[in-house]
């Protein structure tokens, strides 16, 4: 039985969708489902009443650059909290698999094509640190697990996630929710110009959500490995010309005006998937301005 954490979440619902699809096995769990996996007892009893043989952990506390500034201790304590519980448990009941995903804001502040070799060579950006530490915590915890106990687990380094059903709140957002959002009101409320944060030159390298799912899914069969492996297409987008391709999707017809004293986050992320494309066989595939369109045409139905 296949074991979807985090299950009513963006990613998990799509991992959930997608597993159905397939005609595979699972059950869902989540806290808004009755466990918190920050309560290691609970989910100790959980694991040994359900027994899961394979788990695919969606569950995370996370937000944008504005969300980690506001809350960097939650962000610490709560998703420590649920990496130790779930690996315990896992251990203790004899999990087969794990596959864990890892925001690739893990990687150090200066790496710019991010390759696994590289996963450890500098600090992580200030505006990411916390929760870059914490997934990269989650990787060691997992790799310590196999060391003494022989526990399987993927870690699958995915990058920042899009598409409908997205989260769209001020502070929770990232980039791409964030300018949907205030795009969208700008439209509507016919005003003369958005704010866009900082100066518009970062590049990150999106990855739509269904692709997420479906590379976490293909982890469950992968070939078994210790070494974190990045999902992705080596592509990124600047965050300008993310704001123009909305403001077209949207058509509005107003100004984008950049706001410098708001921080940028890391220069540059974008992702080499070729060890990724080869584990998985299987490469990320959606069209990028599809995607935006399909998230903006859910948000403006569904999210406002």
């Amino acid at each position: 039985m296949i074991l979807v954490t985090g299950a009513t979440g963006f990613l998990g619902k799509r991992v959930c969708r997608q597993l159905a699809a397939q005609g595979r096995e699972f059950m869902r769990t989540s806290q808004s489902l009755g466990l918190d996996l920050r309560d290691a007892a609970a989910t100790l009893a959980f694991f040994e009443t359900h027994r899961p043989t394979e788990v695919i952990n969606c569950a995370a506390y996370v937000g944008g650059i504005q969300f980690g500034t506001k809350h960097p201790a939650e962000l610490f304590h709560n998703n420590l909290l649920m990496t130790l519980s779930l690996l315990a448990a896992a251990k203790a009941t004899g999990v087969a698999r794990i596959v864990n995903p890892i925001s690739n804001c893990a990687y150090p502040a200066a790496a710019t094509l991010f390759k696994e070799e590289e996963f450890w060579d500098g600090p992580l950006h200030d505006s990411v640190m916390v929760y870059g530490f914490v997934r990269k915590a989650s990787w060691v915890g997992a790799w310590a697990y196999q060391q003494q106990y022989g526990l399987d687990v993927i870690n699958l380094i995915l990058s920042n996630m899009y598409g409908p059903e997205d989260h769209f709140e001020e502070e929770r957002s990232h980039a791409m929710g964030a300018l949907i959002m205030k795009i969208v009101k700008a439209k509507r409320e016919r005003a003369p110009q958005v704010v866009v944060w900082g100066s518009g030159r970062p590049v990150r390298e999106w990855l739509h959500v269904d692709d997420g799912a479906e590379a976490l899914i293909r982890g469950l069969d992968a070939a078994a490995t210790n070494q974190p492996v990045n999902v992705g297409v080596a592509q990124g987008i600047s965050i300008i010309e993310m704001a123009e391709l909305i403001k077209r999707v949207v058509g509005y017809q107003g100004e984008l005006v950049l706001d410098t004293s708001k921080p940028d986050g890391a220069p540059y992320k974008t992702v080499d998937g070729s060890k990724g494309a080869a584990l998985l066989q299987w490469t990320p595939a959606r069209d990028f301005e599809q995607g935006v369109r399909d998230t903006v045409d859910w948000y403006i139905e569904h999210g406002s």
